[in-house]
Parts: C-alpha cells; sequence; structure tokens
C-alpha cells in the first residue's frame, strides 16, 4: 500500500439420602422440575450478511469489545436473554455471526483470566476465529485505582514482566493456543512525572516487551500490541522501540486520542506489518465520557451517533493493509456509534468499497 507505506480428593460416591416419609394422602407429590438449559441460538445469517463477509479481504478480522448485550436480539442471537446468561453462554453464538471472525476479550483487563477459562472460552469458537485480548490493568495502569477509578499510590508492577508473564501472556498461550490473534497491553493514562522522562519510560516498555515468551510456535497469526492513551508518545521513539521489541502499534480510536490521520505515522513507520485496532468510543463524548456513552447508547441495539468519517477513514487503512498482503484485526465497541454489530455491518460495506477503489486502475 504505496499511501501507508509513505504518508493471552479423588471422586467420592454420594452419601446415601435418607428416607422419605410418604406424602399424606391429601398432598399431592409435586411435580419433577424440567432441567434448566441456557441455551443462546445465533440468528440465522443474512444472505446479504453471507454475501458480505464473502466479499472482504481473507487477512481481515472484525469482532466486537466483549458481548453481553441483551440489546443484541434479533441481531447476533434469537430471543431474550439476560445478560449474565449471555456473559457464559453468548459467544458460541457470536462467533457464528458471518462478519465476526474475532472478539476482543476486555474483561482481563479488569482480573486477570486464567487458562482454564481461556480453554473455555477457546472451545465455544470455530478453529479459525481469533481472540484478540488486553492485558491486565495489573500490568498497564501505572497507578492503583481505588473503586470509584480514583488513583490512589503508585502501582509497585506496572510494566513488570515477571507478571505480564505469568498473569496474562503464559495463561493465554495455554488456554487459547493457535486462537490468539492480538495480545494488546493497552496503557491507562500515565501520570506526568513518568512522561517527562520519555525515554526512561520507553526502555521500560521495552524491556517488558522483550522479555515475552515468543507467540508464533503456539500462535503463528498471534502479534504483540501496544495501544496508548497519551497522544505525546505517538512519536518516532515509540515505533523504534516497539520493532526493536518485536511488538506493533495498536491503533485506538478514542476521544483521548488524535483522529487516525494522526495516528498513520505509527503505522508507516512500522510498515510493513499487521493493523490492530480498537475503535472504542465516539468522539463526541470527549476524554472522561464511556459513562456519558452507556447511558445515551444503551440498550445498544442501534445506532445513534453515525460517525461516517472515521467508519470510512479506517475502512480505507483495512483495505490497504490487507490489499499489501497483510493481516488485520479490528474490534468495535458499542460506544463507537451505538451498537457494534451494526456499526461492523456498516464498516464492512466500506472495506468492500475502498478495496475496489484501490484495485481500480
Amino acid at each position: 500500500m504505496t499511501e501507508l507505506q509513505d504518508s493471552l480428593f479423588p471422586d467420592l460416591p454420594p452419601l446415601p439420602e435418607a428416607p422419605r416419609a410418604a406424602p399424606p394422602p391429601d398432598e399431592a407429590p409435586a411435580a419433577p422440575k424440567k432441567p434448566r438449559t441456557a441455551t443462546v441460538a445465533p440468528v440465522p445469517p443474512h444472505p446479504a450478511l453471507v454475501e458480505l463477509a464473502a466479499a472482504l479481504p481473507p487477512g481481515l478480522r472484525l469482532g466486537t469489545s466483549s458481548w453481553s448485550y441483551p440489546g443484541w436480539a434479533g441481531l447476533v442471537w434469537e430471543g431474550e436473554h439476560a445478560e449474565s446468561v449471555l456473559s457464559k453462554h453468548g459467544l458460541a453464538a457470536l462467533a457464528r455471526h458471518p462478519l465476526f471472525r474475532t472478539v476482543s476479550l476486555d474483561r482481563n483487563f479488569y482480573r486477570a483470566l486464567t487458562a482454564s477459562q481461556y480453554a473455555r472460552y477457546a472451545a465455544m469458537v470455530p478453529d479459525d476465529f481469533r481472540f484478540v485480548v488486553k492485558a491486565p490493568s495489573l500490568v498497564t495502569d501505572a497507578t492503583v485505582r481505588d473503586e470509584s477509578g480514583r488513583g490512589t499510590e503508585p502501582n509497585p508492577v506496572f510494566l513488570n514482566s515477571e507478571i505480564a508473564i505469568q498473569e496474562f501472556v503464559q495463561p493465554a498461550l495455554e488456554g487459547l493456543g493457535h486462537r490468539i490473534g492480538a495480545l494488546v497491553f493497552q496503557l491507562s493514562p500515565i501520570p506526568s512525572q513518568l512522561l517527562a522522562d520519555q525515554d526512561a519510560l520507553l526502555a521500560r516498555i521495552g524491556a517488558m516487551l522483550a522479555s515475552l515468551p515468543a507467540l508464533q510456535p503456539t500462535a503463528p497469526e498471534a502479534v504483540i500490541a501496544v495501544e496508548v492513551r497519551d497522544p505525546q508518545l505517538l512519536c518516532p521513539a515509540f515505533a523504534t522501540m516497539l520493532r526493536d521489541a518485536g511488538a506493533t502499534f495498536c491503533m485506538g480510536l478514542h476521544a483521548k486520542m488524535p483522529p487516525i490521520e494522526a495516528q498513520l505515522p505509527m503505522l508507516r513507520a512500522l510498515w510493513p506489518g499487521p493493523l490492530v485496532c480498537r475503535w472504542n468510543l465516539h468522539r463526541r463524548h470527549g476524554r472522561f465520557g464511556y459513562e456519558d456513552a452507556e447511558k445515551l447508547y444503551g440498550p445498544f441495539d442501534r445506532i445513534v451517533d453515525s460517525d461516517p468519517e472515521t467508519r470510512e477513514a479506517l475502512a480505507r487503512v483495512i483495505a490497504g493493509t490487507t490489499g499489501a498482503g497483510q493481516r488485520a484485526y479490528v474490534t468495535v465497541s458499542n460506544n463507537a456509534e451505538g451498537c457494534a454489530p451494526l456499526t461492523i455491518a456498516s464498516l464492512a460495506q466500506d472495506i468492500v468499497a475502498a478495496a475496489a477503489k484501490q484495485r481500480a486502475p
């Protein structure tokens, strides 16, 4: 892509039950309880979506950020289900949507998953499905926060290599195996005193990344990516550090970061290479607008704030990247426009159009 180049006790027999007294003659025995099942059936794929999916570049993986949203009834699964049911059983239905070939495991950011939890997710999806996994905040947030999210003290294990391996990379490799697509270290906004010494900060990030075990022997398509929330880190030294550590940049579409066009230099500096992108939040909500977006967009069943400019710009980057033979992992949050499945459908159409335009003489 010329423009892009340029411009993770033995079983014992049950105790015998005590004999039950016979019910009084006038008391009928209780009816046996029916076993409870919690199945989430996918919506039958619409022919137009199947056709659209077939037209997308084979190296592209589109998906949502998480999946436990009751408002997606009729879009992703049939019938209405509680959030708790979808959290446990919705992934299998989501993975059968024709446009979804990845998903972001965001819950890992709040509490690290175990290898067995990862393995449970892996068992729910097709062999060709891939996961984008956020690293736990335990290693990506420089500050220890209270329940309200307010920073209370410096995090003593920020960017700790041993914690990153033990709590994130190794469990992901063991549980997800070849289904890893991207392991993303999304660095929370960094305190000003650390940002002031950028060289030292980048050296710490690079040392942590360089210590991680290689993913490719287990997950040949997997990449390590770093997403930031401090625009001043979008600099040549950051790109050099990522390249030297064998990692890549995760483009974060978020109000705390500049638009796509201002992030493209990072992609150019790391070219050729894969695209990892997380479309997190509509820019109208500002730097701290997640709660506002959640209130406005719930139950996430329709587009509320269409953002065609971002969609079209992202589509051009995706088309160019995949057209040059590189892979792309792109996940979309409900907070991007109001409904991630509908945003992805529109984005897919834009990608097909952008790819056709780039192929035209």
